[in-house]
């Protein structure tokens, strides 16, 4: 499942959480992007790998510490899928 912040654009604007299948993060987030083809390039980059102005939580651990979009997701685990924050006051 994907959970969606207020902060985030949502492929759906009625839903904050869509399931998803896949066994890992990479296909997970493939299968988002089939279904929902404007999220593509808000994931991924023009490589194929994650966008790095997306960050990407399985369980509320960032999964580029785990093992990217390789991380190996399972039943009841949930995405959490933020925009990266920057900027600040001078």
């Amino acid at each position: 499942m994907f959970a969606f912040p207020r902060s985030c654009a949502r492929p759906s604007a009625a839903r904050r959480e869509i399931d998803a299948a896949g066994d890992d993060v990479g296909t997970v987030l493939r299968s988002l992007a089939a279904a929902h083809p404007a999220t593509e390039t808000q994931l991924f980059g023009e490589n194929g790998d994650l966008n790095r102005y997306v960050n990407v939580y399985l369980n509320d651990e960032d999964v580029r510490v785990l093992g990217g979009l390789d991380t190996a997701v399972g039943a009841g685990d949930v995405l959490v899928i933020l925009p990266a924050m920057a900027g600040g006051a001078r």
